[in-house]
């Protein structure tokens, strides 16, 4: 019997140690991201159905669960409080006889148009492409249709409705990606959708019978890549008038490669939209080669527009980055503001302030010259860090940051005056033999010439930059043999005036509960 005592308490004991050591591993795998958003395991990409109600934040996300790899698309799904910390909820969408459950949207039907509603709980409406398969192998150009699902109890479980799909395709290969707003003046729904290298636009009374409307972007088309996943947003303006602005991520062409986000800003009049820009003027939504297919939330407090991407690059290399029991991550969600500059409105964008609970500590940087470089931090893999330059009184030709390792890898984020770009050069950051067309300097052109404003969120393998309150934005992924600790400024040729700086130490959000 003592024997049996024993056997038991050693087996309990090392139960104890098993669930500590899994507890302890969660999140922890080698490039797993500690500040933002990556499923527990499987494969994800694009955020869709990004909806806020009744206090949650809903992220719904394209996921493959049995594979690190892209493969048959369900919708994953979390959700959240603040934007920072993420709760994962079980899968919501799994394919069907209709096909693979690709992007989309979510919206709150306030006025019961389905007539969905039996309770006092608003329906939450999804509206998203169906993908079927079946069709696509037998060389079928109308695989692509557009469903739509329901649910009456805050997003926990979803109904689809049995007349799908509202949108059936008549021959367009690439016919997906609907993000369907409340359009107030008209009184009607709105569906832009990305049907092969252009937007379609259609409009519903009661989100299932849809009738097109106009079309945008032949003109402004990249010719090298289709488009998917749009959004269509308004701001008010200083005059006191609207402006609408359009993101749309494109496939291929993309100014640092592979696919990227584009964004038009023009008037809409709940059928038509108009440009402001010439067709040649390309505006970018990011300029580093990791942000794709990013949408804004429907309903999101005090109507302010915050967007998420998914961070990674589809056309190069998202299936071979060299992660392990899971593949993607989400950007930082950003809040998007529309300014007025000597060129026209664009956007800026800066990360919501609510990631600022994540905030360990802080070290002030105090004003100083530098001449060649100042080492300002050799401890923790995840900062914030930001920093203020006097261009107008530094004689450098190049000022900036530089993290690294003891192996010798680098990532290096500055501004070359003599070209006058901003850049991240990762072609010695780390391993980068699964694509030749990771290892590149990315660059964005830079004008101003009295300052220089860097908020950079610094992640175990990524880096978000922000230039200028917002201006500019650059992300970029990164995979050192070892973790980035060392956080050193830099100047060459001459000097360059920091005027101030700091560095926030950052807290991981993943703890399991």
């Amino acid at each position: 019997m003592k024997n049996l005592i024993l056997a038991l308490f050693v087996i309990f004991c090392l139960a104890c140690q098993q669930k500590t050591e899994t507890s302890s591993n969660y999140y922890q795998e080698k490039y797993r991201p500690q500040f933002h958003f990556t499923p527990e395991k499987g494969w994800m990409n694009d955020p869709n159905g990004l909806v806020y109600y009744d206090g949650e934040y809903h992220l719904f996300y394209q996921h493959n669960p049995d594979s690190t790899v892209w493969g048959p698309m369900h919708w994953g799904h979390a959700i959240s409080k603040d934007l920072v910390n993420w709760e994962h909820l079980p899968i919501a969408l799994y394919p069907d006889s209709l096909g693979y459950i690709f992007s989309g949207s979510i919206v709150v039907d306030e006025n019961n148009t389905t007539g969905f509603q039996t309770g006092k709980e608003k329906p939450l409406v999804a509206i998203f492409t169906y993908h079927d398969m079946v069709k696509e192998k037998a060389g079928r150009n109308d695989r692509e249709s557009q469903g739509i699902a329901y649910s009456l109890d805050k997003g926990r479980t979803w109904t689809k409705y049995a007349q799908n799909p509202v949108i059936p395709n008549k021959g367009d290969t690439d016919f997906r990606d609907p993000k369907v707003f409340w359009h107030q003046a008209s009184k009607h729904w709105i569906m832009p959708l990305a049907v092969g290298k252009k937007l379609e636009i259609f409009t519903s009374p009661n989100l299932k019978n849809w009738q097109k409307v106009s079309e945008f972007g032949l003109k402004e088309s990249i010719n090298d890549g289709v488009w998917e996943c749009p959004d269509l947003i308004s701001f008010k303006i200083e005059e006191g008038t609207e402006k609408w602005v359009l993101i749309q991520n494109i496939g291929r062409g993309a100014i640092n490669g592979g696919s990227g986000t584009q964004y038009f800003v023009g008037n809409f009049d709940g059928k038509t939209f108009t440009n402001d820009n010439s067709p040649t003027t390309k505006l970018w939504l990011d300029y580093g080669a990791d942000n794709y297919a990013g949408v804004t939330w429907f309903n999101a407090p005090n109507n302010e527009k915050i967007y998420i991407g998914w961070m990674s690059n589809w056309d190069d290399y998202a299936n071979i980055v060299p992660t392990s029991t899971w593949r993607s991550g989400m950007t930082v969600p950003r809040k998007l503001s529309l300014i007025k500059t000597t060129e026209g409105y664009r956007l800026a964008q800066l990360p919501v302030k609510q990631l600022e609970s994540l905030r360990i500590s802080n070290t002030d940087i105090p004003k100083q010259t530098i001449s060649n470089t100042v080492t300002i931090d050799n401890k923790s893999a995840l900062n914030e860090l930001d920093l203020s330059f006097d261009l107008s009184n530094s004689t450098s030709t190049e000022v900036g940051f530089i993290l690294s390792n003891s192996k010798g890898e680098k990532l290096i984020v500055g501004l070359d005056k003599t070209s006058k770009q901003i850049f991240i050069d990762r072609t010695n950051a780390g391993k980068s033999d699964f694509s030749s067309k990771f290892a590149k300097k990315h660059t964005v052109p830079f004008f101003d010439s009295k300052e220089l404003i860097i908020k950079a969120l610094i992640d175990k393998a990524s880096i978000e930059v922000f230039v200028n309150d917002g201006k500019i934005a650059l992300t970029d992924l990164f995979f050192p043999t070892e973790e980035y600790t060392k956080i050193e400024l830099y100047s060459k040729g001459g000097d360059s005036e920091l005027l101030a700086g700091r560095l926030y130490p950052l807290k991981s959000i993943w703890v399991k509960k």
